[in-house]
């Protein structure tokens, strides 16, 4: 389907979904007798489901009020610090803290696969009473202006080292931590690999890399077969799209976020099927907080954004087709990409027992390819129960991957300390 057809379609049912609103809002309305019968629930329930079905979702926002440090409750602001044409750089201040309680960074790197950054806000929130805490905010790039140029897998890297250097320059005295959810496991690998060869100080402290590709030749998942089997031309012919006007990036080429949804459905449409039935379900029975639950959730996981389609190829090329990092054939920017020349940069790596996306070992794989990193700055852990997603959100995220994270910074920084007072 071409963009613009499917912004045809979008269009098209405009008319429908206006009646299924007011149709929603009549048969909801407690002044309406109907809406007490189970034909009036019945009928609110479908207009609803159909309404959420049909509708373009928008960017999500982080929404972060409060959080608790030391026991004492703060508010919490979210603000820019860092901004180029294709992300910036949120840090969420705990105000009151600034000078009084120094907390090491956190740069929490989100996936630029699809979803926005707000899919980390479980994330990020688990972390904000231990960090000062950073994350980028990737930008659709249906927005951005062809004039702001291409954005690919190299610039991609040249961003990441660019922000540890900002941070680094930020308050030196607290160190900078890194985390990469999934997909930004590779160029985070790959940008700290450069900064280390260059033996720049600003270079983080530590890095942990969660449910990533590296090396997607260890236990292939349906997924990555699927790269192998196509190979990259077939991306290329039926992935990418056009960007139609009016978006600011009209003429664009990109891998659409409509296209990368319908892939994430697919491969478990059973359970959006009977997601979508317990939500009718709900609203028919009167069960206000789980219907409320499977909102939040969908608002979430439906709200999708635009790749360029050069960023797009060369990450489907270099890291599922070629595994060029895993086989020590990756560069950036003509210059060779050598885990090996990592020395003073802990690595945590974690996984999820039941991924089916990132499979057990694939993230693993950072441990060998890093092998001048100390032992003691290295540590592997495979979180029981949990799927990809539940390895970075969650209640078993929150009790057992949140406090291992923190325990192990704590460690990297112990370790570096009497090397920052010698300097």
């Amino acid at each position: 389907m071409s963009y613009q057809m499917y912004e045809m379609a979008h269009l098209a049912l405009m008319p429908a979904r206006l009646v299924s609103d007011a149709t929603c809002a009549w048969f909801k309305n407690p002044l309406n007798p109907a809406s007490y019968t189970p034909f009036g629930r019945n009928l609110a329930a479908s207009a609803e489901l159909f309404e959420r079905m049909t509708r373009r979702y928008g960017k999500p926002v982080f929404g972060f009020t409060q959080t608790t440090v030391e026991g004492r409750e703060v508010a919490v602001q979210e603000e820019t610090v860092w901004q180029r044409p294709f992300c910036r750089l949120v840090r969420f201040r705990r105000d009151g803290l600034e000078g009084r309680l120094p907390q090491a960074k956190l740069l929490i790197v989100a996936p630029m696969s699809g979803h926005y950054a707000t899919l980390l806000r479980g994330t990020a929130e688990a972390f904000l009473p231990f960090y000062d805490v950073y994350i980028t905010d990737w930008s659709d790039a249906r927005m951005v202006p062809q004039a702001a140029g291409r954005f690919d897998l190299d610039d991609y890297i040249d961003d990441l080292m660019a922000m540890c250097r900002a941070l680094g320059e930020r308050s030196p005295a607290t160190p900078v931590h890194t985390l990469g959810v999934c997909q930004p496991a590779v160029p985070l690998l790959a940008a700290v690999a450069r900064m280390e060869a260059e033996r720049d100080p600003l270079a983080p402290a530590s890095m942990t890399l969660m449910g990533g590709p590296i090396d997607t030749r260890r236990a292939p998942t349906a997924v990555n077969k699927l790269a192998q089997e196509r190979g990259t031309e077939w991306f290329r012919e039926n992935c990418l799209r056009t960007v139609p006007l009016p978006y600011p990036g009209a003429g664009r080429s990109v891998y659409p976020g409509f296209l990368q949804l319908s892939g994430f459905m697919a491969m478990n449409m059973d359970r959006h099927v009977t997601a979508h039935t317990d939500m009718f379900n709900y609203l028919v029975q009167g069960d206000g907080d789980s219907a409320e639950k499977h909102r939040e959730f969908y608002d979430e996981y439906l709200a999708v954004m635009d790749l360029t389609a050069e960023f797009y190829m060369q990450t489907i090329e270099t890291v599922f087709v070629r595994q060029s990092l895993a086989k020590g054939e990756m560069t950036h920017r003509g210059a060779p990409v050598d885990p090996g020349a990592i020395r003073n940069v802990g690595l945590l790596t974690i996984e999820g027992e039941r991924d089916d996306i990132s499979g057990l070992g694939q993230t693993e794989a950072a441990q060998d390819l890093c092998a001048n990193i100390p032992a003691a700055m290295k540590r592997h852990h495979v979180q029981m129960g949990v799927g990809h997603y539940g390895v970075f959100n969650g209640s078993r995220f929150r009790a057992g991957v949140v406090p291992l994270i923190v325990d192990f910074t704590r460690g990297i920084d112990a370790r570096r300390a009497p090397d920052r007072l010698a300097g």
